[in-house]
């Protein structure tokens, strides 16, 4: 979600009452919220506590699949949203408060360029069959559709803050980008399509 969309959680009480007004907000009791904090926080102690013991027993692929671990990451999820709805009930807050961000001195320049560590790519894959009984459509046109579709996923992508450095379609094989780019050449019968 992006902006704060947070699908059907924006209704608690409505946007009239003065949690969500103009004026200044006093008085407000913040017992609710910091007893939610208080859960949120005795949450992720005892999924700390979990993983040390679960991680004692098995590999980190296996770690992060068990049961235990699934649970309480659910519940932590269960209660981030409690918080949510409760500052936003109580403050008229959209709080964003399960991102992610690394400071400059862990991760380098963060407008600095991407290391390939930083980097992946993703694909995508249809397999189309012509329609059924008689048809203006060709298969000749689905790349146009599915390069319109990767168009919009593009954006999409960087409208919620990623860095989208090339995208492209293509028809029998999945997109080379840059360092494979001599690859692309060798297939014949290939159409590709793509921005950068």
């Amino acid at each position: 979600m992006s902006e704060h969309e947070h699908g059907g959680h924006d209704e608690h009480g409505g946007h009239d009452d003065p949690a969500h007004g103009p004026d200044p907000l006093v008085g407000v009791d913040a017992t609710d919220l910091h007893a939610a904090v208080a859960a949120l926080s005795a949450a992720l102690h005892g999924y700390v506590d979990a993983a040390v013991g679960v991680r004692a027993e098995f590999g980190s692929r296996e770690a992060d699949e068990d049961p235990r671990i699934l649970v309480l990451e659910s519940e932590i999820g269960g209660l981030n949203a409690r918080l949510y709805d409760l500052l936003h009930e109580r403050l008229g807050l959209h709080a964003d408060l399960t991102g992610m961000s690394w400071g400059e001195e862990e991760h380098g320049d963060a407008d600095g360029p991407r290391s390939d560590a930083e980097i992946d790519t993703f694909h995508l894959g249809f397999v189309v069959g012509p329609p059924p009984g008689t048809s203006d459509l060709s298969l000749e046109s689905v790349l146009d559709v599915v390069e319109q579709g990767g168009a919009d996923l593009a954006q999409r992508l960087v409208d919620a803050g990623f860095e989208v450095g090339e995208w492209g379609a293509s028809r029998g094989a999945a997109v080379a980008f840059e360092e494979d780019e001599d690859d692309l050449d060798d297939e014949d019968g290939d159409d590709v399509t793509g921005r950068s």
